[in-house]
C-alpha cells in the first residue's frame, strides 16, 4: 500500500468534504434528496451492514436490477446490499432488509464493517471502497467492468490514480475484449471477459397489460430535451396515422411533474386526449405519461415501436434488451455508449441522428423488429464468489 498517496487521498477528502458540508445541508431539503443526503453524507439512519455477508454496490437502476438474477441464487441471509441513487435503492430494498446508501468515501473509514467479498458493479472507482475492504479481510471484484470510447481517454489522464484503485481489487470481470486491454492499461489485473450480465437473465413483465387499438409507440427513459422532440415527431405521425398513441415514460421520477405539464398542454394545444398513468392505466389517450416506476417493462410487452431515450442527448443510451425480447422496433439516437456490447447483441436496432426521428417514424414500417442474438455465462462469478466464502 502507499501510505504517502492514502494520506493525500484522505486529507484532500477531508478538505472536500469540508467544502460540500454547507451545500449538502441545502440540498437535503430538496425532495430528491431527503433521504439519500443525510445516509450518505451524515450516516443519519445509516447503521453499517452486518458482518460477514457477501456486498453488492451498484449505482443506478438498471445496474440494480442486472444484479438481481446473481442475488436469486445466493443465500439471501448473506446478501449485503448499497448503492448511490435513488432508484437504486428503491430496487435493492426490495432484495434485502440488509440494503443501505453507500456513505460517502472518507466516512467508511467509522461505516465499514468486514464481509467476505465485495463486488461493485461497472464504473464505481471509489478508492476507500476497494482499499478498506481489501484491508478488513474482503475479496473484492469489479463486475460487468466498461470503458467506453467517451470516458477513456479522461482514464489514461489519470492513469496514476486507478492504478492505485485497481492495486485493492482482486479480479474484474469485464463486458468485452476491448473493455480489458483499456483497463489492463490503468493497472486492472485478473481480467476475465464474461460478456454483459445485463444479457444473462432479463427481467419480464409483471402484469398483463391489455394492448389499445392502434400503433403503440413508447418513449422509454426520456431525459430532459428528449420529450419534446418524441412529443413533436409523433404530432407529424399522428396526421397520417390518427390511431397512433404515444406513452411516455420520464426516466427519473422528480420529473414526472415537468413531463406531464408539457404533455398535456402539446395533446390540448392539438385537440389530442391525454392521460396521467397515475390516474388512467387504460393507454387508450392519444398521450400517457407514466409516472409511476417499475411499468416501463411492462409497457414494452405491448408496444409497436420503442424510441429508446438516453441516446438523443450524451447521457449513454439505456438497455435494450428489454425490449428487444418482445420483438420491439427499436429507434435509438447516436450517444449510446454505455450500452455498446448490448446493442451490439440485438439486432435491428435503427440508430439516427436527432433530427431524422420524425422521419423515422414516418417510415416505420421499413424498420425491422429487434432480436437478441448474444447472451453471458455468469458461472465464473459465482464460482469466484462462492470460493471466498469457504
Amino acid at each position: 500500500m502507499n501510505r504517502l498517496f492514502l494520506t493525500f487521498y484522505t486529507i484532500f477528502a477531508i478538505i472536500i468534504y469540508i467544502i460540500a458540508l454547507p451545500f449538502l445541508v441545502v440540498l437535503s431539503f430538496k425532495q430528491k434528496y431527503t433521504q439519500s443526503i443525510p445516509s450518505r453524507f451524515f450516516l443519519y439512519k445509516n447503521t453499517p451492514l452486518k458482518e460477514d455477508g457477501i456486498w453488492f454496490h451498484s449505482c443506478s437502476l438498471g445496474e440494480a436490477k442486472a444484479i438481481k438474477p446473481i442475488l436469486d441464487i445466493l443465500p439471501k441471509s448473506l446478501l449485503r446490499l448499497t448503492t448511490t441513487t435513488n432508484t437504486g435503492f428503491s430496487e435493492i430494498k426490495n432484495y434485502s432488509n440488509e440494503s443501505r446508501y453507500l456513505p460517502f468515501d472518507l466516512l467508511l473509514y467509522i461505516w465499514m464493517k468486514p464481509q467476505k467479498v465485495l463486488v461493485v458493479m461497472e464504473a464505481e472507482y471509489w478508492f476507500l471502497l476497494f482499499m478498506l475492504a481489501k484491508v478488513k479481510g474482503s475479496k473484492t471484484i469489479l463486475l460487468n467492468a466498461r470503458m467506453n470510447d467517451k470516458s477513456y481517454g479522461k482514464y489514461l489522464k489519470l492513469a496514476w490514480f486507478y492504478k492505485h484503485i485497481f492495486f485493492f481489487i482482486d479480479e474484474v470481470y469485464a463486458q468485452t475484449t476491448q473493455d480489458k486491454i483499456r483497463l489492463e492499461s490503468l493497472g486492472a489485473k485478473n481480467i476475465k471477459v464474461t460478456g454483459n450480465i445485463k444479457l444473462y437473465k432479463i427481467a419480464k413483465a409483471t402484469k398483463d397489460l391489455k394492448k389499445p387499438n392502434g400503433l403503440i409507440i413508447c418513449g422509454a427513459s426520456t431525459h430532459n430535451n428528449e420529450e419534446e422532440m418524441i412529443l413533436s415527431s409523433f404530432l407529424t405521425l399522428k396526421k397520417s396515422n390518427q390511431n397512433a398513441k404515444l406513452i411516455l415514460v420520464p426516466r427519473h421520477p422528480d420529473r414526472f411533474n415537468s413531463v406531464v405539464k408539457l404533455s398535456s398542454k402539446i395533446a390540448k394545444d392539438n385537440n389530442l386526449t391525454f392521460s396521467r398513468y397515475s390516474n388512467n392505466s387504460s393507454l387508450k389517450s392519444d398521450i400517457t405519461v407514466v409516472d409511476l416506476l417499475g411499468e416501463l417493462i411492462n409497457i414494452y410487452s405491448i408496444s409497436d415501436i420503442v424510441i429508446l431515450a438516453g441516446s438523443f442527448v450524451p447521457v449513454g443510451g439505456h438497455n435494450a434488451t428489454e425490449v428487444a425480447q418482445f420483438g420491439c422496433k427499436i429507434i435509438s439516437g447516436e450517444w449510446y455508449f454505455n450500452q455498446k456490447d448490448i446493442y451490439q447483441a440485438i439486432e435491428n436496432i435503427r440508430i439516427i441522428k436527432n433530427n431524422l426521428l420524425e422521419e423515422t417514424l414516418l417510415n416505420h414500417h421499413n424498420i425491422k423488429n429487434s432480436k437478441i442474438i448474444s447472451s453471458t455465462d455468469i458461472t465464473p462469478i459465482l464460482k469466484s464468489i462462492r470460493d471466498s466464502l469457504i
